[in-house]
């Protein structure tokens, strides 16, 4: 066994808890919502869409300002971005020849929030705990 890995963290039990487990399975959300719930946690697991993510926490942009924020191409911003618009993370606006992006709505930022919280509670000086 490695060394590192506590004795603890292993079971020995033998015994089912079928109440446990009936609990468990009621409580589940359905298969396709947890497919859904994937879809979605996979488009943050890409920095580059955690960045745009993080650009659109107080403003809208356009494709041309992300580009420049990121110093990447508008090729690679429109193609993260349309990754965005289809899991309902940011929403396009319109305005003559400019579409403009912002997030979709407070579930985005809520999401980015605890997901901040949770990384950064072993860095206690990297976030403070404002609200972005």
């Amino acid at each position: 066994m490695n060394e590192d890995v506590k004795e603890s963290e292993f079971c020995d039990c033998v015994i089912v808890h079928e109440a446990a487990i009936k609990a468990a399975r009621a409580a589940m959300p359905q298969e396709e919502t947890l497919f859904d719930l994937a879809e979605l946690f996979k488009m943050f697991a890409d920095s580059t869409r955690i960045k745009i993510i993080s650009a659109l926490l107080n403003q809208e942009l356009c494709v041309c300002d992300i580009a420049a924020l990121l110093s990447m191409t508008k090729s690679a911003i429109s193609h993260q971005l349309r990754l965005l618009r289809q899991t309902k993370l940011v929403r396009p606006r319109r305005d003559g020849k400019i579409v403009y992006y912002s997030l979709d709505d407070d579930h985005v930022r809520n999401i980015l929030d605890q997901g901040l919280c949770h990384v950064t509670e072993l860095l206690p000086n990297a976030y403070k705990g404002e609200i972005l």
